[in-house]
């Protein structure tokens, strides 16, 4: 292949990769978002461990999600419901 054509290519590979970047990206703060709701939504203060937490259960480590959470003060019962928001 020409080197001509080869460049265009590969910009468009690229483009076509970081713009599938870039749309998923949007649902992942959605994710943490929902995560962060219901536990304000139950009466807890959303501080940054919380929100720490919450990413943790984002990227898939439920178990330490509702450790983490626990530790912040949040009871057992909203932490696990608010770490299974997360990675959806």
């Amino acid at each position: 292949m020409r080197r001509s054509a080869t460049i265009p290519s590969v910009l468009a590979g690229l483009a076509l990769a970081l713009g599938g970047v870039v749309m998923a990206a949007p649902a992942a703060h959605a994710d943490i978002a929902a995560c962060q709701d219901h536990v304000q939504n139950q009466g807890t203060e959303v501080t940054d461990d919380v929100r720490m937490a919450c990413y943790v259960g984002l990227v898939g480590d439920q178990t330490r999600c509702v450790s983490d959470m626990a530790q912040a003060g949040v009871s057992n019962a909203v932490a696990t419901e608010a770490c299974r928001q997360a990675p959806r």
